[in-house]
């Protein structure tokens, strides 16, 4: 199969997968002028990605890719809020954890990226116009996928008041907040220093988990999970897979493995790498001995 069919392959792969995520999270859930608000929702997480590509694939940049899927995520949850007609306390909780969450991390990336000057993920593709179209497609269905269990529950028919699921998912999801935002600052810090130019980061919460950025986002996505599934009725259950997305997402494609492939390749010859592999594990935290 030639480049060029894996990149449309994918693109419709995205569609199709994103059709069948608006499909089922649509199911008991509110309408606008007689369309389905979950369906409409998913949809223009598409949209929103196309329109930005536009000017992305024309300047040839990547530099606002992340920033606009962290956009998507915040008005997916704003429009959902607006037009269910009557939102919940849950609604609310679920929307303002997903918006400060979205906020703070679409800011960071940013920022990284205009720091860093490039994202190299892209260096290659975004001269590519199909390989680049599904790029941004796949961020699409992404925030689809992702957001699906809280966009189920904000647009469900159904309504249902604060209870332990929404106490225990709230707790895991400040613990998984918690988690990523002092992850991502360590490292921050820890780049700054020219004393550790070219050197791999091992201390703080990174001497626990050689990726904890990443299992504090995969566990405050579980947590909007438990919050979102006592009013989650039919095929809206299918919504659930978000935290699994997000877990497969980040340990086996974009995240863990394509780093994990890059510090093998900078460090892998390294005792003192091969060292800090053996004794951390890659994702779950692990409390140092």
């Amino acid at each position: 199969m030639s480049k060029n069919a894996i990149w449309i392959t994918g693109t419709l792969v995205a569609l199709v997968l994103g059709l069948a995520m608006g499909f089922m999270g649509s199911d008991n859930g509110v309408g606008v002028e007689g369309l389905p608000l979950f369906a409409g929702c998913i949809a223009l997480s598409f949209i929103v990605q196309w329109c930005a590509f536009v000017p992305a694939y024309g300047f040839s940049t990547e530099k606002f890719y992340d920033l606009f899927g962290s956009l998507t995520y915040i008005t997916l949850v704003v429009i959902a809020l607006v037009f269910v007609p009557e939102s919940s306390p849950r609604d609310y909780l679920i929307g303002a954890l997903v918006l400060i969450w979205a906020t703070r991390l679409g800011q960071f990336l940013f920022r990284r990226v205009l720091s860093a000057g490039e994202d190299r993920r892209f260096r290659e593709m975004k001269t590519d116009f199909l390989q680049f179209f599904m790029t941004w497609t796949l961020q699409g269905l992404w925030v689809a996928i992702t957001l699906s269990a809280a966009l189920a529950a904000m647009t469900a028919s159904e309504k249902m008041p604060l209870d332990y699921w929404a106490l225990v998912g709230g707790l895991v999801w400040v613990v998984g907040f918690g988690i990523e935002v002092v992850a991502d600052a360590q490292k921050t810090q820890f780049r700054q220093d020219p004393a550790n130019r070219d050197q791999f980061i091992q201390s703080g919460l990174w001497a626990w988990s050689r990726h904890p950025n990443y299992f504090g986002e995969i566990l405050l996505w579980f947590g909007i999970a438990l919050i979102a599934y006592p009013v989650l009725q039919g095929l809206q259950h299918f919504a659930l897979i978000s935290p699994i997305f997000v877990f497969v997402l980040m340990n086996y494609v974009s995240g863990v493995r394509m780093l994990e492939a890059r510090a093998d390749r900078k460090w892998g010859r390294e005792e003192a790498y091969q060292a800090y592999k053996a004794r951390t594990p890659s994702l779950l935290m692990k409390k140092p001995i």
